[in-house]
């Protein structure tokens, strides 16, 4: 029930979503301190699942896990920058785009390849490595191209980004190792408790930004769609390009197009307090890449594809 509950994650987004616009107080109550709260959970959520040994197993896979890290942090940052060079977007969606495309795969993307019957234990790596390298190269990216809208203070968001994604994960991963039994018993919970978080943060903000959304929110929608279903298409072919198989492409397809949006809400409503709605199109995002890779993992699962030589053993159960 737990697992099934968990893989309705695109469901409970979608639901969040369109009942924080139908009648935004129901998710007034979750603030923004409660919004930093839940990304925590999720990140800590994630820590809890890995071990030393995990980390090891990059060495047995570099190659793999170099093309998708070099996928996520060229082909996102620079197709939102593109996009809000092509679309006449406002400057809290422009920035708040950007911001998305600047952040790390999220943990969501280990569902996603589950149900796609994809590579797992390539894309927990993935997004192991992605989120861990997110601490120096989501600020430095997000200062780089955002900056060119409005001043970005690379040392503010570094310190967030230490704050709310490297403090949960490493004493998650403390926690691994040194309370077994509590981890054990906080497994089975832990994929749930992160979907419920991730739907609580995004119902929030997209409850406070109802009436942007509802009045400009065409573009916004066009532009976020754009940038995922791009990730998902580019981050396959970029793939390719290297000569992988069709399982390790959809691996890294997903983990492209699926960013952690909830990292993204949080380090706009901390660091552009003069852009209120910034945190809006990171809201959408969660929405928006949950469905396309809900959508691609019903897709690809009738459409089954052979493990190769190219493509490291697959696990039976997602690690999120």
């Amino acid at each position: 029930m737990l697992n099934l509950l968990t893989n309705l994650f695109p469901l409970w987004v979608l639901l969040g979503g369109a009942l924080a616009l139908w009648h935004p107080p129901l998710f007034a109550w979750f603030t923004r301190p409660m919004i930093v709260w839940g990304l925590a959970v999720i990140m800590l959520g994630m820590g809890v699942t890995l071990s030393v040994q995990d980390f090891t197993k990059v060495l047995t896979m570099p190659r793999a896990i170099l093309v998708g890290f070099a996928a996520q942090y060229t082909i996102m940052p620079f197709l939102a920058y593109g996009l809000t060079r092509v679309l006449p977007l406002d400057t809290a969606t422009a920035v708040g785009l950007i911001l998305v495309g600047c952040c790390p795969s999220g943990t969501a993307s280990n569902v996603v390849n589950y149900l796609a019957r994809s590579n797992v234990p390539l894309s927990v790596l993935m997004t192991m490595c992605t989120t861990f390298a997110a601490v120096i190269l989501t600020p430095l990216l997000t200062s780089l191209l955002a900056g060119t809208y409005v001043p970005v203070d690379a040392w503010a968001l570094f310190l967030d980004t230490v704050k709310v994604i490297l403090a949960p994960l490493l004493l998650g991963l403390l926690l691994h190792h040194s309370a077994p039994r509590l981890v054990k018993a906080v497994l089975p919970v832990a994929p749930l408790v992160s979907v419920i978080a991730i739907a609580l943060i995004c119902s929030s903000i997209i409850g406070q930004q109802a009436q942007s959304i509802k009045t400009s929110g065409g573009l916004m929608l066009l532009a976020v769609f754009l940038l995922h279903a791009g990730g998902f298409a580019l981050g396959y072919f970029f793939a390719r390009l290297f000569g992988y198989d069709e399982i390790v492409r959809r691996t890294v397809a997903v983990e492209v197009g699926m960013q952690n949006s909830g990292l993204a809400v949080v380090l706009a409503k901390n660091n552009f307090p003069t852009l209120p709605t910034a945190a809006t199109p990171c809201a959408i995002s969660a929405t928006f890449h949950s469905v396309i890779g809900s959508l691609l993992a019903g897709y690809w699962r009738l459409r089954p594809a052979r493990d190769t030589a190219n493509s490291p053993a697959r696990s039976p159960r997602p690690k999120t």
